[in-house]
């Protein structure tokens, strides 16, 4: 998990202050080369620089952000393996064990989120999302009730699914009921970027930067916090969240909108599958907690629980199927929708549906700045931020950055610099990583969905406008960490 940050300082210090690069020259630690000088290093940081260019291009290009990290990984691995094989006097297989262990930090973060996607798909297909929104719509809610209503479920229902997920049932929500009322739908949209944001930041399942910190602890102990640690940012997260949405709510129209909406029910096995779910997610922290195993071994017998129950659906479909035919035809009816396919569940639709393009972009990520850091550039950017900055002033900085490259290259750029740093101060940036994507439309994977889901309603210069009141927000939920949770200090 390591890996991902690099990248995001990486590209930072290197962009900003290329004369710190050009400075540092020669030989490293021990026998790995220091090639921070070499046209190799400036080669590296050109490609991550283009590729993450056309991964924040995404929206206009419609080219796949995977596409372009994946190519500059295997660039950049290649650079540095030639290097070293020129250099006869060197171990052999010194980049071939860095780049294994890239792999195994990927593997792990993959694996976790194949799991987690695959529940997440298998409750959408069970209707779960669905029935909620098609409740929400029914009940009528006036504009200002529905915008608070949409923010605390965002806030809460992102620490167990992801954030992106959250937001785009939130959405849905919003732009069912809020028809062509423009600004009801942008301060919805907004609110609900901002509280998706800082629910996920709490819990090591709610944002990937969090799920990252959390697996680190595995190998460092000392050095990112356990699961009930991320706890501590219960209230700062609250306050990032309650601040702007504070003052947004003035503007939303005091209306009624108009509508209703149809009835969905859930699928068969639906609340089972949730039960599931927080068995797989209670299996994941016990194996980390109690047995000290990655969470990832967890999460993959909790995808057994899944595989069984679907195997129970598909042999028990015909006989609830030949049980209905005994009732009348409106109840018939209404029971098949809620038996779902004649395949009544394959798990394994469930995972090819899984965000593979996130999960590719995840390997470029970790490739790209596991080379960098091999390089020699992340080192440089620790000592700069780290040690010259100060912790505080660094991890706030974290966050900010945070909203303009992505806060995954970001924190694995982080953990890979592995900072001494103390409890309190892995929380902060674990805090800031998470809520910082909230300050511009593009800095979270939340807020480029919604750009895409409310397109002409929800836009970047409308997330623009309020940017004081989040950047308020930010702020508040910094110094709320730093003295409620100064004894972590």
């Amino acid at each position: 998990m390591n890996k991902s940050l690099q990248l995001a300082a990486l590209m930072l210090t290197s962009l900003l202050l290329p004369s710190l690069a050009l400075g540092m020259a020669s030989t490293g630690e021990g026998s790995r080369l220091d090639l921070t000088d070499h046209w190799v290093g400036f080669t590296a940081l050109a490609i991550f620089a283009i590729a993450y260019g056309l991964v924040m291009a995404e929206e206009f290009t419609h080219l796949r952000k995977s596409k372009p990290v994946i190519l500059a990984a295997g660039i950049i691995w290649a650079l540095v393996a030639w290097v070293y094989h020129t250099h006869t006097e060197l171990p052999v297989g010194m980049a071939e064990q860095a780049v294994r262990h890239n792999l195994l930090e990927y593997a792990e973060l993959m694996l976790f989120l194949l799991v987690a996607m695959t529940y997440i798909n298998a409750m959408d297909e069970r209707n779960v999302f669905e029935a909620l929104r098609s409740w929400l719509v029914r009940k009528g809610f006036g504009f200002r009730n529905l915008f608070w209503i949409t923010g605390v479920l965002a806030f809460f229902i992102s620490p167990v699914a992801d954030n992106l997920t959250t937001a785009l049932l939130m959405c849905a929500v919003v732009m069912a009921v809020g028809g062509t009322n423009n600004k009801f739908v942008l301060l919805a949209c907004i609110n609900i970027v901002v509280a998706a944001n800082a629910g996920g930041a709490f819990s090591p399942f709610g944002d990937i930067t969090t799920l990252m910190v959390w697996q680190k602890a595995i190998s460092t102990p000392q050095g990112a916090v356990d699961f009930w640690s991320f706890f501590h940012l219960f209230i700062p997260s609250v306050v990032n969240w309650l601040v702007p949405a504070t003052l947004m709510v003035m503007a939303v129209p005091n209306e009624q909108p108009t509508g209703g909406g149809e009835s969905v029910e859930m699928k068969r096995g639906a609340k089972r599958i949730m039960l599931l779910f927080l068995c797989t997610i209670t299996t994941a922290v016990s194996f980390h907690n109690f047995l000290h195993m990655p969470p990832v071994i967890g999460m993959l017998t909790g995808l057994a629980y899944l595989q069984f129950f679907g195997y129970y659906l598909k042999k028990t479909y015909r006989k609830d199927h030949q049980r209905a035919a005994t009732l009348s035809d409106e109840m018939e009816i209404e029971h098949d929708s809620q038996m779902g396919d004649v395949v009544a569940f394959d798990v394994f639709r469930k995972v090819a549906r899984a965000e593979w393009d996130t999960l590719l972009f995840f390997y470029g990520v970790v490739l790209c700045v596991g080379g960098l850091g091999f390089i020699g550039y992340l080192a440089m950017a620790s000592q700069l931020m780290y040690v010259e900055w100060g912790a505080t002033t660094a991890n706030v900085a974290v966050g900010v950055l945070s909203a303009i490259v992505d806060n995954i290259p970001v924190m694995f750029a982080v953990l890979t610099m592995m900072p001494d740093m103390s409890a309190g101060q892995w929380l902060l940036v674990t805090l800031t990583a998470g809520v910082g994507g909230s300050l511009l439309s593009i800095g979270s994977a939340a807020g480029v969905a919604l750009m895409g889901q409310a397109r002409g309603k929800y836009t970047f210069f409308g997330h623009l406008k309020w940017t004081p009141a989040i950047a308020l927000g930010y702020a508040a939920s910094i110094v709320c960490h730093l003295w409620i949770n100064s004894g972590q200090f």
